[in-house]
């Protein structure tokens, strides 16, 4: 490890801790959010493009039962620090587990509606409670 080396780590963690000091709690949530996200393989919400198929993973703010056509369909807002996601069951008017604050493990493909990115339908994944 060079000089250089050295001296740059120090300033960087300071850096790092004056920034985490400053932040706002919300700040702080999406930046572990995103962390969380880079660490499962995932895509980030802001990259995700339409007709992409991705794995993508966050925490759900909302689930609502939102008729579609006539049909039943419970909405999630899925967010992952980077953006936010709709994520919708067609016929389903609860899913066990699908609750606001629950993280999990969302796939399948993108589309655009009304300028917004949403999951038709995906294969997921709850995530463990303890890691909440």
């Amino acid at each position: 490890m060079s000089a250089a080396t050295r001296h740059e780590k120090p300033a960087s963690r300071f850096r790092r801790l004056l920034d985490r000091l400053s932040s706002s709690q919300e700040e702080l949530h999406s930046a572990e959010l995103q962390e969380d996200a880079q660490a499962a393989g995932c895509t980030r919400i802001a990259e995700c493009d339409d007709r992409q198929i991705v794995k993508v993973t966050g925490t759900l703010r909302t689930v609502t039962l939102r008729p579609r056509a006539g049909v039943p369909a419970l909405e999630a807002e899925l967010f992952d620090g980077s953006g936010a996601l709709d994520v919708v069951w067609l016929g389903r008017r609860s899913i066990a587990g699908i609750e606001p604050g629950r993280r999990l493990i969302a796939s399948g493909r993108i589309s655009m509606s009304r300028g917004r990115r949403v999951l038709f339908n995906p294969k997921y994944e709850l995530r463990p409670l303890g890691q909440e």
